[in-house]
Protein backbone atom coordinates (compact mmCIF):
# COMPACT_ATOMS: atom_id res chain seq x y z
CA UNK A 1 0.00 0.00 0.00
CA UNK A 2 1.31 3.40 -0.99
CA UNK A 3 -0.69 5.83 1.16
CA UNK A 4 -2.46 6.18 4.48
CA UNK A 5 -5.78 6.34 2.58
CA UNK A 6 -5.08 2.98 0.93
CA UNK A 7 -4.20 1.50 4.33
CA UNK A 8 -7.49 2.68 5.85
CA UNK A 9 -9.47 1.41 2.85
CA UNK A 10 -7.82 -1.99 3.33
CA UNK A 11 -8.78 -2.02 7.03
CA UNK A 12 -12.37 -1.16 6.13
CA UNK A 13 -12.50 -3.83 3.41
CA UNK A 14 -11.30 -6.53 5.80
CA UNK A 15 -13.74 -5.52 8.53
CA UNK A 16 -11.29 -4.15 11.08
CA UNK A 17 -12.70 -0.63 10.79
CA UNK A 18 -16.46 -0.21 11.15
CA UNK A 19 -17.45 3.09 12.77
CA UNK A 20 -17.16 6.42 10.98
CA UNK A 21 -15.43 8.12 13.92
CA UNK A 22 -12.58 5.58 14.01
CA UNK A 23 -12.26 5.55 10.21
CA UNK A 24 -12.03 9.36 10.11
CA UNK A 25 -9.50 9.38 12.95
CA UNK A 26 -7.24 6.86 11.23
CA UNK A 27 -7.53 8.78 7.96
CA UNK A 28 -6.43 11.95 9.75
CA UNK A 29 -3.32 10.35 11.30
CA UNK A 30 -0.58 9.48 8.81
CA UNK A 31 1.27 6.42 10.13
CA UNK A 32 4.44 7.55 8.34
CA UNK A 33 4.93 10.22 11.03
CA UNK A 34 5.28 7.49 13.66
CA UNK A 35 7.73 4.99 12.18
CA UNK A 36 11.55 5.23 12.22
CA UNK A 37 13.07 6.92 9.18
CA UNK A 38 14.66 3.72 7.88
CA UNK A 39 11.27 1.94 7.93
CA UNK A 40 9.21 4.66 6.22
CA UNK A 41 8.77 2.47 3.11
CA UNK A 42 6.77 0.03 5.27
CA UNK A 43 4.63 2.71 6.96
CA UNK A 44 1.44 1.71 5.14
CA UNK A 45 1.84 -2.04 5.49
CA UNK A 46 -0.43 -3.79 7.96
CA UNK A 47 2.29 -5.13 10.22
CA UNK A 48 4.09 -4.15 13.44
CA UNK A 49 7.40 -2.33 12.98
CA UNK A 50 10.38 -2.16 15.33
CA UNK A 51 11.12 1.01 17.25
CA UNK A 52 13.69 1.71 19.97
CA UNK A 53 13.95 -0.28 23.19
CA UNK A 54 12.95 -3.61 21.58
CA UNK A 55 9.41 -2.25 21.27
CA UNK A 56 7.09 -2.00 18.26
CA UNK A 57 4.50 0.23 16.67
CA UNK A 58 1.44 -2.02 16.51
CA UNK A 59 0.02 -3.29 13.24
CA UNK A 60 -2.72 -0.90 12.03
CA UNK A 61 -5.39 -3.61 12.18
CA UNK A 62 -4.70 -4.09 15.90
CA UNK A 63 -4.96 -0.34 16.55
CA UNK A 64 -8.27 -0.40 14.65
CA UNK A 65 -9.58 -3.38 16.64
CA UNK A 66 -8.70 -1.74 19.97
CA UNK A 67 -10.16 1.65 19.06
CA UNK A 68 -13.41 0.01 17.92
CA UNK A 69 -13.59 -2.29 20.97
CA UNK A 70 -12.95 0.56 23.41
CA UNK A 71 -16.13 2.31 22.22
CA UNK A 72 -14.40 5.67 22.34
CA UNK A 73 -16.44 8.86 22.29
CA UNK A 74 -16.03 12.62 22.45
CA UNK A 75 -15.19 14.06 25.85
CA UNK A 76 -13.86 10.85 27.39
CA UNK A 77 -10.72 10.90 29.53
CA UNK A 78 -8.36 8.19 28.28
CA UNK A 79 -5.15 6.71 29.67
CA UNK A 80 -2.91 4.72 27.33
CA UNK A 81 -0.33 2.45 28.95
CA UNK A 82 2.66 2.04 26.63
CA UNK A 83 2.87 5.13 24.41
CA UNK A 84 5.48 3.59 22.13
CA UNK A 85 5.63 5.71 18.97
CA UNK A 86 2.57 7.81 19.90
CA UNK A 87 0.52 6.49 16.95
CA UNK A 88 -2.40 4.96 18.86
CA UNK A 89 -2.60 7.85 21.33
CA UNK A 90 -2.86 10.31 18.45
CA UNK A 91 -5.74 8.35 16.88
CA UNK A 92 -7.50 8.08 20.24
CA UNK A 93 -7.19 11.83 20.78
CA UNK A 94 -8.75 12.54 17.38
CA UNK A 95 -11.79 10.50 18.42
CA UNK A 96 -12.20 11.85 21.96
CA UNK A 97 -11.16 15.45 21.12
CA UNK A 98 -9.76 15.68 24.63
CA UNK A 99 -6.28 15.28 26.12
CA UNK A 100 -5.03 11.70 26.15
CA UNK A 101 -2.52 10.69 28.83
CA UNK A 102 0.05 8.18 27.55
CA UNK A 103 2.52 6.62 30.00
CA UNK A 104 5.79 5.18 28.68
CA UNK A 105 8.57 3.59 30.76
CA UNK A 106 11.41 4.18 28.24
CA UNK A 107 12.86 7.69 28.09
CA UNK A 108 13.94 7.31 24.46
CA UNK A 109 10.38 6.42 23.47
CA UNK A 110 8.91 9.35 25.41
CA UNK A 111 11.15 11.58 23.29
CA UNK A 112 10.39 9.66 20.07
CA UNK A 113 6.62 9.76 20.63
CA UNK A 114 6.68 13.45 21.56
CA UNK A 115 8.55 14.36 18.36
CA UNK A 116 6.23 12.22 16.25
CA UNK A 117 3.14 13.81 17.77
CA UNK A 118 4.54 17.26 17.08
CA UNK A 119 5.22 16.33 13.44
CA UNK A 120 1.68 15.03 13.11
CA UNK A 121 0.29 18.25 14.63
CA UNK A 122 -1.30 16.21 17.42
CA UNK A 123 -1.46 18.65 20.32
CA UNK A 124 -3.71 16.95 22.85
CA UNK A 125 -1.57 13.97 23.89
CA UNK A 126 0.62 14.19 26.99
CA UNK A 127 3.40 11.58 27.04
CA UNK A 128 4.54 10.80 30.58
CA UNK A 129 7.68 8.93 31.64
CA UNK A 130 6.69 6.32 34.21
CA UNK A 131 5.62 2.80 35.14
CA UNK A 132 2.44 2.30 33.14
CA UNK A 133 1.46 -0.79 35.12
CA UNK A 134 0.72 1.65 37.97
CA UNK A 135 -1.42 3.81 35.70
CA UNK A 136 -1.31 7.57 36.24
CA UNK A 137 -2.96 8.43 39.54
CA UNK A 138 -2.67 12.18 39.06
CA UNK A 139 -5.41 12.29 36.40
CA UNK A 140 -7.55 9.34 37.56
CA UNK A 141 -10.28 8.26 37.26
CA UNK A 142 -10.53 7.50 33.52
CA UNK A 143 -13.41 6.65 31.20
CA UNK A 144 -11.13 4.36 29.20
CA UNK A 145 -7.76 2.73 29.83
CA UNK A 146 -6.00 1.11 26.89
CA UNK A 147 -2.95 -1.06 27.53
CA UNK A 148 -0.65 -1.48 24.52
CA UNK A 149 1.45 -4.29 26.03
CA UNK A 150 0.79 -7.84 27.18
CA UNK A 151 0.36 -8.60 30.89
CA UNK A 152 0.14 -11.85 32.90
CA UNK A 153 -3.03 -10.55 34.56
CA UNK A 154 -5.07 -7.36 34.84
CA UNK A 155 -3.15 -4.92 37.08
CA UNK A 156 -5.47 -4.04 40.01
CA UNK A 157 -4.16 -0.46 40.06
CA UNK A 158 -5.55 0.12 36.57
CA UNK A 159 -8.96 -1.18 37.63
CA UNK A 160 -8.90 1.19 40.61
CA UNK A 161 -8.20 4.14 38.29
CA UNK A 162 -11.16 3.31 36.04
CA UNK A 163 -14.49 5.08 36.50
CA UNK A 164 -17.58 3.03 37.22
CA UNK A 165 -19.00 2.36 33.76
CA UNK A 166 -15.53 2.69 32.25
CA UNK A 167 -13.76 0.17 30.04
CA UNK A 168 -10.24 -1.26 30.13
CA UNK A 169 -8.67 -2.96 27.09
CA UNK A 170 -5.66 -5.15 27.85
CA UNK A 171 -3.84 -8.12 26.25
CA UNK A 172 -3.61 -10.86 28.91
CA UNK A 173 -1.57 -14.06 28.67
CA UNK A 174 2.03 -15.17 28.26
CA UNK A 175 4.98 -13.10 27.05
CA UNK A 176 4.53 -14.56 23.57
CA UNK A 177 0.76 -14.58 23.00
CA UNK A 178 -2.24 -13.04 24.68
CA UNK A 179 -6.00 -12.66 24.50
CA UNK A 180 -7.41 -9.16 24.13
CA UNK A 181 -9.67 -8.64 27.14
CA UNK A 182 -12.27 -5.89 27.54
CA UNK A 183 -13.12 -5.16 31.17
CA UNK A 184 -16.18 -3.09 32.05
CA UNK A 185 -16.32 -1.76 35.61
CA UNK A 186 -19.86 -1.88 37.01
CA UNK A 187 -21.44 -1.25 40.41
CA UNK A 188 -21.69 -5.04 40.80
CA UNK A 189 -18.06 -5.75 39.83
CA UNK A 190 -16.03 -6.42 36.71
CA UNK A 191 -17.41 -7.79 33.47
CA UNK A 192 -14.70 -9.42 31.33
CA UNK A 193 -14.99 -10.21 27.62
CA UNK A 194 -12.45 -12.12 25.54
CA UNK A 195 -12.09 -10.46 22.13
CA UNK A 196 -9.60 -12.90 20.58
CA UNK A 197 -5.91 -13.64 20.26
CA UNK A 198 -3.16 -11.05 19.84
CA UNK A 199 0.59 -10.62 20.31
CA UNK A 200 2.01 -7.57 22.09
CA UNK A 201 5.40 -6.83 23.60
CA UNK A 202 5.43 -7.57 27.37
CA UNK A 203 4.25 -4.96 29.86
CA UNK A 204 7.09 -4.20 32.28
CA UNK A 205 6.57 -2.70 35.71
CA UNK A 206 5.69 -3.27 39.34
CA UNK A 207 2.30 -4.77 38.46
CA UNK A 208 3.44 -6.68 35.36
CA UNK A 209 6.23 -8.98 34.22
CA UNK A 210 9.39 -9.49 36.21
CA UNK A 211 12.47 -10.88 34.50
Amino acid sequence: MKSNKELVEYLVAYGYLKSRKVIEAMLSVDRAFFVPEELKKYAYEDMPLKIDGEQTISAPHMVAIICEAAELGEGQKVLEVGAGSGYAACIISRITRTKVFAVERLKELVEFASKNLERANCKNVEVILGDGSKGYEREAPYDRIIVSAGAPQIPPTLVEQLKTGGKLLIPVGSKYSQELVRVTKTEEGLKEENLGGCVFVPLIGEHAWHD
